[in-house]
């Protein structure tokens, strides 16, 4: 296989004892090749299925990951296909599940006792805590994602007891303002993605109940104030929980656990949502497990783990987000999570 691509996927392995990052090549077609993995010094959960979208955090030559295991996070310096772990720091909660970077800023979403967000700068090769940053999400609540907008003014979480969506307006120095919660627009707000322009669109599990998964988008009105532009959209799918936004804006590729498949659902310059393709590709048919999502920097593929299976499947991604299967890579255990790739 041609690796001279130069582009990398990257998974966490999640394990009880010793969590590792394992760092998969990717060729000039596309394909994927194991190539080695590397500690992050930290513990995982040690269980299957990590509830959360964004783990495992690119953002230009550094990759963050959480520890959910050993409540803190690992900062990496990318460098070619291998990895150098540089700092790892408290995450100010415990079970951190997911990371929002943009630009030096960086805030964790820690998911377990008191849920809430903690902020961090990076500087230099450090992380460091933002004093003042600690955001509480309130007792009860169940946060599965956090997330910048584009313009890094907002903050954002989906909080998938109370079906709500939260929203942090985020200050020059970087300390994010009191929660302004939204009501979702269907059942079980799971993973989301933020397209250049402010549009959001949230995949909604619905509880898992068969069929009955849907995604819902919303337009960023300013900072933490979100207006609905489609309400919840079925996918005739069941746990749709990841999404991912295509480079030219106009798809969003949603993973669904319950039966291994990816819906597509068409985006319009308004910010509206219509389904495009209930199953636009399979990774194991019929089987559950599909989980985190990620398009290259590129665009031109997407890549998605298969937990159950221990594999990730790539595929090419075609005009109008029609997808061409590229075949997987093994390697993994059963309690990896999180995914990210260049």
């Amino acid at each position: 296989m041609n690796k001279q691509d130069g582009g990398f996927v990257y998974v966490q392995t999640n394990d009880a004892d010793r969590n590792e990052v394992v760092v998969f090549a990717r060729g000039a077609d596309g394909e994927l090749e194991r190539r080695g993995s590397h500690l992050t010094g930290g513990k995982g959960s040690g269980a299957p299925h990590l509830p959360s979208q964004r783990s495992v955090v690119l953002d230009g030559a550094h990759l963050f990951v959480t520890n959910a295991g050993s409540d803190d996070m690992t900062l990496f310096r990318i460098d070619g296909e291998n990895l150098v772990a540089l700092h790892r720091v408290r995450s100010g909660g415990s079970a951190p599940r997911s990371v929002a970077v943009h630009g030096t800023r960086v805030y964790v979403l820690n998911t377990g006792g008191e849920p809430n967000l903690a902020g961090f700068s990076v500087q230099g090769d450090q992380l460091l805590e933002t004093q003042g940053s600690i955001r509480p999400l309130g007792s009860g609540s169940d946060p599965a994602q956090v997330a910048f907008t584009p313009d890094g003014r907002t903050l954002l979480v989906t909080d998938r007891a109370s079906d709500s969506i939260h929203a942090f307006a985020v200050e020059g120095e970087g300390l994010a303002r009191d929660k302004v919660t939204h009501r979702s627009s269907g059942a079980t707000p799971y993973g989301f993605d933020v397209r250049a322009d402010g549009v959001l669109v949230v995949t909604e599990a619905a509880g898992a109940q068969v069929g009955k998964a849907s995604a819902s988008s919303y337009r960023l009105e300013g900072p933490a104030k979100l207006a609905p532009v489609s309400g919840a959209v079925g996918s005739t799918r069941s746990e749709v929980c990841w999404a991912a936004i295509s480079k030219d804006g106009r798809t969003v590729f949603v993973t669904n656990f319950g039966d291994g498949t990816i819906s597509t659902y068409a985006i319009g310059n308004d910010g509206s949502i219509a389904l495009r393709e209930a199953v636009a590709a399979t990774s194991v048919e019929g089987e559950p497990g599909l989980r985190d999502e990620a398009l290259s920097s590129d665009g031109r593929y997407l890549y998605a783990l298969h937990a159950d299976t221990g594999r990730v499947f790539g595929w090419q991604v075609g005009e109008n987000g029609k997808l061409a299967a590229l075949g997987w890579a093994n390697g993994l255990p059963l309690t990896a999570a999180g995914l990210a790739a260049t």
